[in-house]
This record gives C-alpha cells, sequence and structure tokens, in this order.
C-alpha cells in the first residue's frame, strides 16, 4: 500500500504541475524598440566660389620690358623709378582694383596708388612710382593689395 501511495502522491504532483504550466500566462513576445537611427549627415557646407581675380606673382625693379615683365631689384638708386609690377590671373572678366604703397623706414608713406583693372586670363599691371627729387636714402616696404585683400608678403627694398 505504501506503493501505492507514493503512486499517487507522484501522479497528483505531476498533475499539479502539469495544470501550472498550462494555467501559465502566455509571454508577451518582446518588442525590441526600433534601432536608433543616426541622425542625417549635415548637408556639405559648398565650396567658397574662387575668387574671381587672383594675384600670382609681385615684383619691384626699376624697369619693365615690353611684356610688362619686371626684373627684380632690391637696390635703387636716389633718382630711380620703382615699378611694382602685378600678375594676375582671373578664371573669368572681372573688374579689379590694385593698391600699391611705398612705406619708408620711418612708417611714413612715401607714395601709394590706386589702378583699376580690368582682369582677363593671366595678365600683368605696373605702377610706377617717380619722386621729382631724390628719394631719401633708406629702406621702404612695398605692401599690395588686391581688391582690399593683401597679396603676398611685404616686400623690402632699398634706396642708397
Amino acid at each position: 500500500m505504501k506503493q501505492n501511495r507514493i503512486s499517487y502522491a507522484l501522479a497528483a504532483a505531476l498533475v499539479g504541475t502539469v495544470a501550472l504550466a498550462g494555467c501559465k500566462k502566455k509571454e508577451e513576445p518582446v518588442v525590441t524598440p526600433p534601432a536608433a537611427m543616426e541622425p542625417a549627415p549635415a548637408p556639405a557646407e559648398p565650396m567658397p566660389a574662387p575668387a574671381p581675380v587672383s594675384a600670382t606673382v609681385v615684383t619691384v625693379g626699376n624697369t619693365a620690358a615690353a611684356d610688362k615683365s619686371v626684373a627684380a631689384v632690391g637696390m635703387f638708386g636716389v633718382k630711380d623709378k620703382i615699378i611694382v609690377s602685378v600678375k594676375t590671373d582671373a578664371s573669368t572678366p572681372a573688374d579689379a582694383t590694385i593698391d600699391a604703397k611705398l612705406t619708408f623706414q620711418d612708417g611714413q608713406v612715401a607714395g601709394q596708388k590706386t589702378q583699376a583693372v580690368k582682369a582677363e586670363d593671366a595678365g600683368t599691371t605696373n605702377i610706377e612710382f617717380t619722386n621729382t627729387n631724390d628719394w631719401p636714402a633708406g629702406k621702404y616696404k612695398v605692401d599690395v593689395t588686391l581688391n582690399g585683400q593683401p597679396v603676398g608678403m611685404t616686400q623690402e627694398i632699398e634706396v642708397k
């Protein structure tokens, strides 16, 4: 009889386990949240349009050839003319303003000239400085701007 009681007890336990399993709520399927979307990349900033006119070379000398080219000179005589030669390049024809300034070693402006040009392709503009008197001996700085923007490095010359 003991065997019967154990069998009944095991059977009852088995039936209870099955009943509990049957009453158990069905698990809701786990809904995964949508993958985090990366923000759309910011639109690329447009490349700035190239300047219609750019200066490619600035040369300071005292004589100009027929093609307006100037051989670079660093030492001038007191009676020499000073020529600032600016080579420009334009992707499309455009108006431009070239400004050349001579500054004496004490900071005094010895000369300043502005020239309006119509730049087309590659071209050269020469700005001449002359002095009815002799140039004062000393060092001078030559600064050039194109449409108000500095062109290259300040160049230094000397008058003896």
